[in-house]
């Protein structure tokens, strides 16, 4: 099978989605060594490091009229590279259904709040036009959650949609790293992951607790700068050979996010086995289930109240370390790489039709 997968994800350099295209490319072609799979978009972006000789990038378009990317030419470079499936990694899909696509619908947040992504006009307005249109043979969505809001909003027939979890990377794992007195959040700085409350919480527990609070992430455009303060770090984008560590040492890995499609950092925390804090967010309790501390996500007093407990007393948590990696264990690439293929079969067929 041939496939091209939209590589534009690639061409910022942190986020979930980008993490998404990156890992989902590398375990298909490591899993399908007689497959060919084509990363391809109309901006710059970059390889990936160590990939396998079946997973190529193709050069960005040169022309004027390659330039038109959507419309003519991706359809000029998947013709010459005789791709037979497109898979849309960013709810995106070609306006001509000339093969069968897939799209991956991460989540609603362009639909549910316009202030959560102020660039995702284009999205607000075209991808429910993809849906409805059916260029979308199949779609994708990394939760059960996600799923059944995609049907009830975009009126998908069941049989359309199908829930593939995502995976943390092989990397992490429990680093032999020291206990800290600190509080971690990890992810892209942006209104949704709910950071002022977090912030709220975090200083009513240093009232009686000097437990520090460290906040690591790209900063998107639109998210307003944090004042510094004693005890606050704010690391910036942080390498992700470095995040392990950090996961590892942590109090607690505290994402009370008001909306996820799936929370992949806190997946990535938990399989380094840390004690997670997070939000009741229908996804992220699908991911973690039992095995992460779950709170009113609008609610700082209480997320206060379990910070404080646990800064008091952490030896009542341990518990919930080991259930994170026991938990942990139930995703991987290799798994989902293998779903997502299936997938790209059964639109073969439905195409086919």
């Amino acid at each position: 099978m041939i496939v091209a997968l939209d590589a534009t994800p690639l061409t910022v350099p942190t986020g979930g989605i980008r993490r998404y295209t990156l890992e989902l490319a590398r375990a298909l072609a490591c899993g399908h060594p007689r497959d060919e799979y084509w990363l391809v978009s109309d901006q710059p972006f970059g390889v990936p490091e160590n990939a396998p000789s079946n997973l190529r990038a193709a050069d960005p378009p040169r022309t004027a009229v390659a330039r038109k990317w959507w419309v003519w030419g991706l359809q000029q470079e998947m013709m010459r590279r005789r791709v037979e499936v497109f898979h849309g990694t960013d709810f995106s899909v070609p306006y001509l259904p000339l093969r069968p696509s897939v799209m991956t619908l991460h989540d609603l947040s362009p639909w549910l709040n316009a202030a959560w992504q102020p660039e995702s006009a284009r999205i607000r307005r075209r991808t429910p036009l993809l849906l409805r249109l059916g260029l979308a043979t199949l779609v994708i969505t990394p939760s059960e959650a996600i799923r059944r809001a995609a049907m009830d909003r975009f009126h998908l027939s069941a049989d359309r949609v199908v829930a593939i979890a995502l995976a943390a990377s092989a990397h992490f794992q429990p680093a032999p790293a020291a206990r800290g007195n600190f509080f971690l959040f990890v992810g892209t700085l942006e209104p949704r992951k709910n950071l002022p409350r977090l912030i709220e919480a975090w200083r009513e527990v240093r009232r009686t607790h000097a437990v520090e609070l460290v906040i690591a992430g790209r900063a998107r455009a639109d998210f307003p700068p944090i004042a510094e303060e004693p005890g606050l770090r704010m690391l910036g984008a942080v390498p992700e050979s470095d995040l392990a560590a950090l996961y590892s040492s942590a109090l607690a890995v505290v994402y009370p996010s008001l909306y996820e499609g799936f929370g992949l950092p806190v997946l990535e925390a938990m399989q380094c086995g840390a004690l997670v804090v997070t939000s009741r967010d229908p996804a992220i309790v699908e991911v973690s289930s039992d095995a992460a501390v779950h709170v009113d996500a609008a609610d700082a007093r209480e997320l206060a109240q379990v910070l404080e407990e646990i800064a008091a007393a952490p030896e009542k948590f341990e518990d919930f370390r080991q259930r994170a990696i026991e938990r942990a264990r139930s995703f991987s690439w290799t798994r989902t790489a293998e779903r997502t293929r299936e997938v790209y079969a059964e639109a073969r067929r439905i195409f086919r039709r």
